[in-house]
């Protein structure tokens, strides 16, 4: 390939927005790419923290006592895998389960739609739906609570 015409392809590749530019001739091969600027660091130098001795006669004041919810009374139906929570099979249907409904054990009671497959969770114990944990549309984790069902 001729110098002048290699000059010129490299000059139109760092030129445009063109990264990467392969040619195949009778006389061979030439590919051109182009680098990316090299990121420039920042670097910001913090001062030292200093220590600063607390007066020796002030009494630590006393932390308040964390807010601990007791756990809903009843068995929790959790989710089976990870995914989006749905209380229905479409956005405009009935809900599978609403709070003070009786569901028996295999009843459907939500889906879970994971890497776009629809799985029906199932009630894993008969009684009375008392509390719904998971909002619709939500995304859920293995093991997160869904339901309350005494």
């Amino acid at each position: 390939m001729d110098l002048r015409k290699l000059k010129t392809l490299i000059d139109l590749v760092s030129d445009s927005n063109v990264s990467e530019l392969e040619i195949t001739e009778a006389e061979g091969t030439v590919r051109i790419v182009k680098s990316a600027p090299a990121p420039v660091a920042m670097v910001t130098q913090m001062a030292a923290p200093v220590a600063v001795a607390a007066p020796v006669a002030a009494a630590p004041a006393a932390a308040p006592a964390p807010v601990v919810e007791p756990a809903p009374a009843g068995h929790t139906v959790k989710s089976p895998m990870v995914g989006t929570f749905y209380r229905s099979s479409s956005p405009g249907a009935k809900s599978f389960a609403e709070v003070g409904q009786q569901v028996k054990e295999g009843d459907t009671i939500c889906i879970i739609e994971a890497m776009k497959i629809l799985n029906e969770i199932e009630a894993d114990k008969s009684g009375t739906i008392t509390k719904i944990l998971a909002e619709n549309g939500q995304a859920v984790e293995y093991g997160a609570p869904l339901f309350i069902i005494e």
